[in-house]
């Protein structure tokens, strides 16, 4: 168990998760058969082609859901009751086929539950492209957890 218990968040923390995953045509199209999308400017080249993108993109939810993959080791591995919400999602740049992401998570809110067994935690999860030094903004959501307490 790696993850952070109720007391161990703090709000205004910010946690840098160091796994980084670059982002394959294989994974995009394995994501893509397994959620049942077939939105063609993810799957089909000659399409994406004559888009503004020039190319195929990354399912954003594959974004996504990647980013929550790689946080839950610093931040809710063992000690989690359950994800209760993931909000105002945006995706203000495209990934492509090739791109690197990484993630962090800052903590935004936390509040023991009415019975004060447990808590409730909100962070802030961005994602980020990285290209050598520079990095851009690709994914943004909230995630809510309920979180165990110190037993």
């Amino acid at each position: 168990m790696t993850g952070l218990y109720y007391e161990e968040f703090e709000v205004g923390q910010t946690i840098e998760h160091e796994k980084r995953r670059t982002i394959s045509e294989s994974d995009n199209q394995r994501f893509c058969d397994m959620t049942m999308n077939q939105q063609p400017l993810h799957l089909d080249a000659d399409f994406a082609a004559d888009t503004q993108f020039g190319e195929r993109l990354v399912n954003g939810l594959y974004t996504m859901s990647v980013a929550v993959g790689v946080s839950i080791p610093d931040t809710t591995d063992g000690t989690i009751v359950a994800n209760l919400s993931y909000d105002n999602v945006s995706h203000p740049e495209p990934v492509f086929h090739g791109d690197t992401i990484r993630a962090q998570s800052t903590v935004t809110d936390k509040r023991e539950t009415s019975d004060g067994e447990r808590g409730v935690v909100t962070m802030k999860v961005e994602v980020f492209k990285v290209d050598g030094d520079d990095e851009t903004l690709v994914c943004e959501f909230e995630r809510t957890v309920l979180s165990l307490k110190k037993p």
